[in-house]
């Protein structure tokens, strides 16, 4: 297993709720472009750790979207409304799924993501992500007075 998806795996509770494990899906524009999806490279290490299904083609991007990461939470959410679809809703009715993603900024995508699984029929839809962007306000403007070095010179 890589160092990544196990150190996901150390922090997710619970694991014998989950019936089903889904990668946030890229559009297939992007797929081609990339060579690969991160978040479904993680799931399947996370799969075959966990020993749980997974389902690499039922949740669909349906729309290419801009990047995420220049654009602020409204364009966003708007960016992202309606953009992932389910293929076949009976293999997701009633199941516990664990969507798992790279990186949580705003939680646009994942939220997304949730609401598109549960109309389909999910019981539940848990997220598990390798990594969260901070939020820039609560970091100290280290402009104002700069750190002091952590020694001395002595």
């Amino acid at each position: 297993m890589t160092p990544l998806a196990n150190l996901m795996l150390s922090t997710l509770p619970q694991l014998d709720t989950i019936d089903l494990i889904i990668p946030v899906p890229l559009h297939h524009a992007r797929l081609c472009q990339r060579e690969f999806n991160q978040a479904l490279l993680l799931a399947d290490q996370i799969r075959r750790h966990l020993n749980i299904s997974i389902s690499y083609t039922n949740l669909v991007r349906t729309t290419c979207t801009a990047p995420q990461t220049s654009l602020s939470r409204k364009s966003r959410l708007k960016n992202l409304r309606h953009a992932f679809a389910v293929r076949d809703p009976t293999q997701l009715m009633n199941k516990r799924i664990l969507l798992i993603d790279d990186v949580f900024t705003t939680g646009t995508t994942v939220n997304e993501c949730a609401r598109t699984l549960r109309r389909s029929g999910s019981a539940d839809v848990f997220v598990l992500t390798l990594a969260r962007t901070i939020d820039q306000n609560l970091i100290p403007d280290r402009t104002q007075s700069p750190a002091p070095y952590p020694f001395s010179s002595h």
